[in-house]
């Protein structure tokens, strides 16, 4: 699993990241995904419907946000 620290950045830029990595990525590879922006629980899932991925998982964990993608859909 590929690991995405997009800690202490603000929208729009943990998406941006999130895009830039998937990019380079396969099918079925997996992205975890760490943030602190509340933002990112609606806006990453919103960008990976409209992208053709799919979200695993999200939690919190201390004004963490933690988000699982699998690149592409099931």
């Amino acid at each position: 699993m590929i690991e995405l620290d997009a800690r202490r950045l603000m929208c729009p830029m943990p998406v941006i990241k999130t895009q830039n990595i998937i990019k380079t990525l396969s099918s079925g590879d997996k992205v975890r995904v760490s943030c602190t922006d509340p933002g990112v629980m609606q806006d990453i899932p919103a960008w990976c419907r409209i992208n053709g991925h799919t979200v695993l998982s999200t939690e919190e964990i201390d004004h963490e946000y933690i988000l699982i993608i699998k690149v592409g859909s099931d």
